[in-house]
């Protein structure tokens, strides 16, 4: 009896070890050596602002994070303003991602499957960049996770059952279906193209015609629900023109992870009609991929973190090819096989060690906001100006107001959240050339060259051409990806 009950809890709890590897990668070096970068310092000031501000900045901007910066918002409010409370989330929601994996991969393909690929979600790159990072993705992925396992039970129990408790059951399940997709597509509607991956695995698995009608109420109800959030934030979509247009080299990535997931599905042999980790995760993979750089065709939007979701589809397909290796293994060395699982996972942990350190570095991002305003507050003196260019670098002051107080922001003419921007509105080229004339000593914060894109503003030139024609540097700082410089005018 003991025995049962102790086979069963194994049975029942198994995806406690993928969620508690991944909690303690993301756990590692969760402060970066504390840093932060310019996205997670948009959600770091946009989060500390009233919510009747907030509410009054997605009217003019990034709508599409809104719902993610009101969590925020309660979140600080509740724990404080920290990177702990920024990127924790993020922790928490890739570790109930690994453990879906662990769930779907065992239902499809059995307990080894399941678990090895419950390890691997956690070990993949773009998982371990966006593993600590204080935007959406993490969440989104969560999400994904969450329905695709919701799919997958009910595509597995889809014949079974019956009675009014059975169908109120199986209703219930497609709510919290369609209630997990519009929570996803809140965070980032993007997540949509999660929806053509089932619709492809329904296809594949040769779903029931009660499931189709099930699947297709509930997909249409969190569409429709999204459509007002869709529709907005289109009309912002100036916030994205910096997104390069689709190249091949951009194919490249995409090209490795379908190759990959390739190998993956030859392993599961899977076969059309049947539901399996190939008819799963194979779409899960590609589907996205393929959606994101359709939409990028006609408006270039391919940044990776976008189908971040997608991983979950290759951590399934990497779990089923390394899930037969081992077992294959284990029928060859039968005293060592409850070994070689343990063995694969350090193999793959040192060979990714490099990577990992890299991931949890400050060079890991393009800029760090916090270290070019520690370097502001020992240049500064009393009754100096301070200028940003592009206006975007001014999320250096609104992360750390502390080290700019005592100077004059000479450009600005409304501050960030009066005017319901990320960066504060700026004065006309003129007015900025005016109190320009008038200041002795100006620190310009900006890009390191190295990462900086070329100034096109007119309000950015008459910044520059009038501290180059009367000014002189007197000291210059560069701290990964930023750059902080000293002019004083000329005698």
């Amino acid at each position: 009896m003991t025995c049962s009950l102790a086979a069963a809890w194994r049975r029942s709890s198994f995806w406690a070890l993928p969620l508690l590897w991944t909690l303690a990668l993301g756990l590692w070096g969760l402060s970066r050596q504390h840093t932060l970068w310019r996205d997670e310092a948009a959600t770091w000031q946009v989060a500390q602002r009233p919510v009747a501000d907030i509410w009054h900045m997605l009217g003019q901007v990034d709508a599409v994070h809104g719902f993610y910066y009101l969590l925020m918002h309660g979140l600080f409010a509740c724990f404080g303003s920290g990177t702990t409370t920024l990127r924790l989330p993020s922790v928490l929601a890739m570790s109930c991602a690994a453990a879906c994996v662990a769930v779907i991969g065992r239902r499809l393909a059995g307990q080894l499957v399941g678990l090895t690929a419950g390890l691997a979600f956690g070990l993949l790159p773009a998982v371990q960049f966006y593993l600590q990072e204080g935007r959406s993705y993490a969440l989104v992925a969560m999400g994904a996770g969450i329905s695709t396992l919701l799919l997958v039970t009910m595509l597995e129990d889809g014949g079974r059952g019956g009675g009014l408790g059975g169908d109120r059951g199986r209703w219930r399940r497609w709510a919290a279906y369609g209630g997990t997709v519009l929570l996803c597509a809140l965070l980032n509607w993007l997540s949509l193209l999660l929806l053509p991956a089932h619709l492809a695995t329904l296809l594949w698995s040769k779903a029931e015609r009660g499931i189709w009608t099930r699947w297709a109420a509930a997909s249409a109800a969190a569409v429709t629900a999204a459509l007002p959030l869709i529709l907005f934030s289109r009309s912002q979509s100036d916030q994205v023109s910096w997104i390069p247009p689709l190249t091949w080299h951009m194919m490249i990535g995409p090209a490795v992870l379908l190759l990959i997931g390739g190998i993956g599905a030859l392993a599961d042999r899977a076969r059309a009609g049947r539901l399996s980790v190939a008819a799963v995760g194979l779409p899960l993979l590609v589907v996205p991929q393929i959606g994101l750089i359709g939409l990028s065709l006609v408006q270039p939007l391919f940044l990776d973190r976008y189908v971040l979701f997608s991983m979950l589809g290759l951590a399934l397909l990497i779990g089923t090819a390394l899930g037969a290796a081992v077992a294959a293994l284990g029928k060859r060395f039968r005293r060592t096989s409850s070994w070689l699982l343990p063995v694969a996972v350090v193999v793959a942990l040192l060979a990714l060690l490099p990577q990992l350190l890299a991931k949890r570095s400050p060079t890991s991002r393009v800029d760090d906001v916090l270290a070019i305003a520690a370097d502001v507050r020992h240049l500064k003196k009393t009754g100096d100006a301070v200028l940003f260019i592009p206006a975007a670098r001014r999320d250096t002051a609104l992360v750390s107001p502390d080290a700019f107080a005592g100077l004059r922001d000479i450009a600005l003419a409304e501050s960030a959240a009066a005017s319901g921007t990320l960066k504060g509105l700026e004065a006309g080229p003129d007015r900025i050339r005016t109190d320009l004339s008038s200041q002795q000593r100006v620190l310009l914060v900006t890009d390191a060259p190295q990462v900086a894109r070329p100034v096109s503003a007119a309000r950015d030139e008459a910044k520059l051409s009038v501290l180059r024609a009367s000014f002189t540097v007197v000291a210059d700082r560069q701290v990964l990806g930023r750059r902080v410089t000293v002019y004083e005018r000329r005698s």
